[in-house]
């Protein structure tokens, strides 16, 4: 007997965390099984940080999650970022930045970077801050890794910490018009 996987496609909100279980009994955090009835051995394939939102991929295909998380897939994101980025910064983000992954020095492999307007995503449902902060831009960052918290690291190595993060592509899976909290179940993945 064929064994059937199945596979979802989530826009992850902020403030939810990438998992179904929480291993922290102290603080009451919001899981993705709050947001859809996913069967028994789902998994997110790679995460989002709860500040992060966007693109959220799932399965409960264990081979088809390593293949996602491998270099061989890109993972795009558009990054808010406090002040104004120059053309200078983004040049070094391209060619790799050292960052500390585990107390570790790592430098991150070269990447797209590229300044982008104002995506039209609604208002978070936390306000990030207002104008009177300064100026604030945004960027595409798209990498093939995935290091923990390593576009938030990567951004303040340049000196623009990171304000807002959606991930928008993951492969030739794009998030499009997915609404806040939607899950779209979907025959394959790649």
């Amino acid at each position: 007997m064929k064994n059937f996987h199945q596979h979802f496609i989530l826009h992850k909100p902020y403030g939810y965390l990438s998992q179904f279980i929480n291993n922290q009994t102290k603080r009451k955090k919001k899981m993705l099984g709050e947001l859809y009835s996913f069967p028994e051995g789902t998994m997110a394939i790679g995460r989002l940080d709860v500040n992060s939102e966007g693109l959220l991929l799932l399965t409960t295909d264990g081979k088809t999650s390593e293949y996602i998380r491998s270099k061989k897939i890109e993972k795009e994101y558009y990054v808010q970022v406090d002040g104004v980025i120059s053309q200078a910064e983004i040049e070094i983000l391209k060619k790799g930045v050292e960052i500390s992954i585990e107390g570790k020095k790592y430098t991150t492999i070269p990447c797209k970077a590229t300044l982008i307007s104002t995506p039209n995503f609604p208002n978070r449902t936390q306000k990030i801050r207002d104008e009177r902060h300064g100026p604030t831009s945004w960027i595409s960052i798209t990498i093939n890794e995935g290091k923990f918290r390593q576009v938030r690291k990567m951004t303040a190595v340049v000196g623009y910490p990171t304000l807002r993060l959606i991930r928008v592509r993951i492969g030739t899976i794009l998030l499009n018009n997915l609404k806040l909290g939607e899950v779209k179940k979907v025959e394959k993945l790649i």
